[in-house]
């Protein structure tokens, strides 16, 4: 018990006795004191006091897909600052290789009382009937980050989709290429489904990786596409891929757009054209929205939609003909 103590007071920045003044819920210690001692005990996974066990921790879960695909850290920093300014401290949770779900991470946050949750690029659906049902039965204060499936009633936080394939699309014709295709994630996957919205060209689904997108280009280049949309920008580097594995040039033999503009795509070869989402300022807006539920403020669940933006590098290049080559 006193190493668990003293872990506890070094964490808060209090006394061990101030630390068990708090866990027999005695009077002197100031309330600011006494939450930061809640969290500390949060944080170790320590029960709180009887009298305040039922109270939500300021622990929030910010529960990501992987770590691989180099959006997801960055929405995870800005989203991690913006909790700690307001005296929140982030949880994070991703999906692992050995199997460690979003089922497994949210029965390990409702243990916790853990105040709210942040989903980014996933979905509390994901974790199957009971845990929604223990989540809605829970009120637990939630915000969706370009959810990977509808989630009706909770409070959202997207980029337009669709627009984004729209200026990519007009980008390309007007670079002069008429046959475009689109490379998605998995048939289903919501963001994915919107980027497909009036879209009138081939399209192949596949997984969110290198790989996934040389299979899923290599596809569409035997249909004699000459510019590739992608809704990922690790699906784009896989497109470039397979446009050389087939002996062809990019650009000058076909045109790849990408999606997020994620870490280091302006140094790629060549650097990548591709779809940049305001990621501080998605962050933020999902933020404020779960630091109003948790402050009890009405829950507005209509979806904040933002714009992407186009940033135009050297993987795209007015159509040529091969023939002439």
């Amino acid at each position: 018990m006193t190493s668990r103590l003293a872990a506890v007071a070094a964490y808060a920045g209090v006394s061990e006795a101030t630390v068990s003044r708090v866990l027999h819920d005695k009077p002197g210690v100031a309330q600011a004191t006494r939450d930061t001692v809640l969290t500390a005990l949060d944080v170790f996974g320590f029960p709180r006091p009887r009298p305040v066990r039922g109270e939500r921790a300021r622990l929030v879960g910010l529960v990501l897909p992987d770590l691989s695909n180099p959006v997801f850290p960055a929405f995870a920093d800005v989203i991690g600052v913006s909790l700690v300014r307001r005296g929140l401290v982030p949880v994070l949770c991703t999906r692992t290789s050995d199997g460690v779900s979003e089922a497994h991470y949210i029965q390990m946050l409702l243990r916790t009382q853990v105040g709210g949750i942040v989903f980014v690029g996933s979905s509390f659906a994901d974790a199957g009937p009971e845990q929604v049902r223990r989540l809605t039965e829970r009120k637990l204060p939630m915000v969706l980050i370009n959810a990977a499936d509808e989630n009706l009633g909770v409070p959202q936080v997207s980029i337009d989709d669709a627009a984004a394939v729209r200026q990519a699309v007009a980008h390309l014709a007007g670079l002069g290429h008429s046959r475009i295709g689109l490379v998605l994630g998995p048939w289903g996957h919501l963001p994915s489904m919107r980027k497909l919205a009036g879209f009138a060209g081939p399209v192949e689904h596949t997984v969110f990786s290198v790989e996934g997108g040389r299979a899923a280009a290599g596809r569409l280049l035997e249909q004699q596409v000459t510019g590739i949309v992608c809704a990922s920008d690790a699906l784009a580097l896989g497109a470039i891929r397979a446009v050389r594995r087939q002996g062809l040039d990019v650009p000058a033999d076909v045109s790849v757009v990408g999606f997020d503009d994620s870490t280091f795509m302006a140094m790629t070869d060549p650097p990548l054209t591709t779809l940049r989402q305001p990621i501080r300022e998605m962050a933020t807006a999902a933020v404020s929205s779960l630091v109003a539920q948790l402050d009890g403020r009405l829950l507005v669940t209509d979806e904040i939609t933002f714009d992407p933006e186009l940033v135009l590098r050297g993987s795209t290049a007015p159509l040529q003909s091969r023939a002439n080559k």
